[in-house]
């Protein structure tokens, strides 16, 4: 085999003397040996590539293909005996602070929550993918303020990437919020539908999750048993926890309580409770006291005593905050929460226009029109008319 000196080897590849000597020095060309001051190189070595060229020519990651790929790695189960182990096991930081603003949610920490989402300012498929956890966390902080800030972006961000994948996780964040304040109007349609297609496959045992809860607004109880079951059999973990094995068994609860199937409510409320309150994952739990009737007192009475005043307490603090984040939302959105109609008959029961009067316009009977007024003031969480006149008028 034959060598050639630098000089003829940059003339040959048409480069200066010196990169060529600098590729020898970071051993780039295989076979080059040097002698003394003077570097050969065999006669038929490849030229490196360069870097600079080569970056220039690889496409940049697309956003979509971007937020597959941090789904991907961040639906991972957690080891079940200890969650926490997640977070050593991870090594990229942007992966971490997911994990770690999910266990800090589950426990009941959201500021530590948005404190975990505000880091991933600058990296657009992680903020996107922090979304839904620190919505939740502001909802749970009567945090109204960063709840408008992160519902602008994910806007935004619907706008510049629409029909993309993108888009679709951007309104998969949004519709935490109005499932979460019972706005069921305001959900994606392909969310109302069921048609999860245009999401990446690790985000759609959240996409069921939330259509168990937009079916749970809209009280169709039986479909929501059915979604939750389905997603818990596609979507439960054989090998440690994930968020969904505990919160698909609290939706399955709540709508075997609301189907009068107390015994199989009280069976999934209590396995998804020994899923979590060992590693002290509250929240779950002190989210839907309410909607269960007792049963979430007396399970945690029997069956989890030590956890008690965790979880009632922490329901006791976010309800208030709860309420507070209600009523701000409301105000901003309750022309989309109400339909045209029903809006235009709340403003006129709002103004004390008499009841008759109203369903003589509307052409409506008096009965009829009271079970609108019903349905609006479940909507919007109020009482009487003067309580609705501070959101309508």
């Amino acid at each position: 085999m034959g060598f050639l000196t630098v000089r003829e080897v940059a003339e040959k590849w048409a480069l200066g003397t010196r990169i060529v000597t600098l590729y020898c020095e970071e051993k780039r060309i295989a076979g080059a040996i040097k002698r003394g001051n003077l570097w050969l190189i065999p006669e038929h070595a490849e030229r490196p590539v360069d870097r600079r060229r080569r970056e220039r020519a690889l496409p940049q990651r697309s956003l979509a293909a971007d937020l597959c790929g941090i789904f991907a790695a961040t639906t991972l189960p957690m080891p079940g005996d200890n969650p926490d182990a997640i977070l050593d096991s991870v090594r990229e930081e942007r992966l971490r602070l997911q994990y770690e603003g999910e266990l800090a949610y589950l426990r009941g920490d959201f500021a530590r929550t948005l404190r975990c989402y505000h880091k991933t300012e600058g990296d657009g498929a992680a903020r996107l993918r922090a979304c839904p956890a620190a919505i939740a966390a502001a909802i749970s902080l009567g945090d109204y303020r960063t709840y408008a800030e992160i519902d602008a972006y994910l806007k935004d961000c619907v706008q510049a990437n629409q029909g993309s994948a993108a888009a679709a996780v951007a309104e998969l964040a949004l519709a935490t919020a109005v499932v979460s304040v019972i706005a069921p109007n305001m959900a994606p349609e392909w969310l109302k539908a069921g048609d999860l297609r245009a999401l990446p496959p690790p985000a759609r045992p959240n996409a069921l999750y939330l259509r168990a809860k937009y079916l749970n607004c809209t009280g169709r109880f039986e479909a929501m048993l059915a979604v939750a079951q389905t997603a818990l059999s596609l979507c439960a973990s054989q090998q440690g926890i994930t968020p969904y094995d505990i919160y698909l068994r609290v939706m399955c609860a709540i709508a075997c309580r609301y189907l009068e199937r107390d015994e199989e409510a009280r069976r999934h409320l209590l396995e998804a409770m020994r899923i979590a309150l060992p590693h002290g994952f509250v929240t779950p739990f002190a989210e839907i006291v309410t909607a269960l009737g007792g049963l979430m007192e007396q399970c945690l009475q029997q069956e989890f005593p030590t956890s008690y005043n965790a979880v009632i307490g922490q329901w006791k603090r976010t309800w208030k905050h709860w309420i507070t984040f209600h009523n701000q939302f409301t105000k901003d959105n309750i022309t989309l929460m109400l339909s045209l109609r029903e809006y235009h008959i709340a403003e006129m029961v709002a103004r004390h226009v008499p009841y008759a009067k109203i369903a003589e316009q509307q052409c409506i009977s008096v009965g009829r029109l009271k079970n609108i007024m019903l349905e609006v003031y479940g909507k919007l969480f109020v009482s009487g008319r003067d309580e609705l006149a501070e959101y309508i008028l």
